[in-house]
């Protein structure tokens, strides 16, 4: 009886005791294993199979945008996309020799890639440095400097087109290629400068503080260490800036002439004039989207460790 008075006031279980709603571990175990199962099924085929439909479908539209493009216009107009299963003898590519065949959408299509490529270059390049510097160089208003570049995220494009179009417009580049690639560049640089931030601080102190022993000058660390470390979240960038500058319609109605006009303005002009020429719409829009979607899948690995770079810090 001694024995079962010490355990009990000592907290101990008396076994024919009553027992409150959380008094008992045991209530706790059904939930853990069920979480558990959960968490172990993810990864199991039913889930895989989910996922490999939800991919098929959302890759309908451009299967059936790749086949409206190798369609006639007559067929075209008399049947869906589809019925190219059951009569593939009309699959054709005239409509991609008609549309290679203009100079207006060739133009446009080089004037992208002059775009797209300076405009990730130079994002990719400053937005390193200055990311970089803003987290392993002291100087005075650092913190400043950062919290001013996250504030400018929030700042929406729509706010800048009409001040920048007159400033563009005063200093003569209006219009032109090097204006369009301007603007992309400086609405690029605050989330470059916050993605790589993010993954630099990350790398260990002691890493930097030995280059620094060894005699590095801190370019020279930049470009020999943080760099190659940095491969993936700086692969991440560069993919995210260029599709987003190929995409790009907005910045290139206003800021781009007749001559310097991207692809996506161009099939805008296009749609414009030629509303019901489905196969010269179809083709030319599924020529600006192969490049991004090769780019895409070609840095997809370095996409994925880039998008989880930092995570979690």
């Amino acid at each position: 009886m001694t024995s079962v008075l010490g355990a009990t006031a000592r907290g101990a279980p008396v076994a024919g005791a009553p027992h409150g709603p959380g008094d008992d571990p045991v209530d706790a175990v059904p939930r853990r294993r069920i979480a558990a199962r959960l968490v172990a099924r993810l990864g199991g085929p039913v889930v895989r199979i989910v996922l490999i439909a939800v991919a098929v479908f959302w890759l309908l539209p451009v299967l059936g945008l790749l086949v409206a493009s190798l369609r006639p216009e007559e067929a075209g107009a008399r049947s869906g996309w589809w019925t190219v299963f059951t009569a593939p003898a009309q699959l054709t590519l005239a409509n991609y020799a008609t549309l290679l065949a203009d100079r207006v959408v060739l133009g446009s299509l080089w004037n992208t890639v002059l775009i797209a490529v300076p405009s990730t270059v130079l994002v990719v390049a400053i937005g390193a440095l200055a990311a970089y510097a803003l987290a392993w160089i002291e100087f005075p208003g650092r913190d400043w400097v950062l919290i001013g570049v996250v504030a400018l995220l929030v700042v929406p494009v729509q706010v800048a087109l009409i001040p920048v179009a007159r400033l563009l417009g005063g200093i003569g580049l209006y219009g032109s290629i090097p204006g369009v690639v301007l603007f992309h560049v400086a609405f690029g640089l605050p989330f470059a400068v916050f993605l790589l931030h993010n993954f630099f601080a990350g790398i260990p102190r002691d890493l930097l503080e030995a280059a620094r022993m060894d005699g590095g000058r801190e370019l020279r660390i930049f470009w020999r260490l943080v760099l190659p470390i940095s491969l993936p979240a700086v692969a991440s960038l560069a993919i995210f800036q260029f599709l987003w500058v190929w995409n790009d319609l907005l910045v290139g109605l206003v800021f781009a002439d007749e001559g310097s006009a991207p692809i996506t303005v161009a099939l805008r002009s296009q749609l414009r004039q030629f509303g019901g020429n489905v196969d010269v719409l179809a083709s030319g829009a599924f020529l600006s989207m192969i490049v991004p979607l090769v780019v895409f899948f070609a840095f997809q690995r370095h996409f994925v460790q880039g998008v989880l770079a930092g995570s979690t810090r």
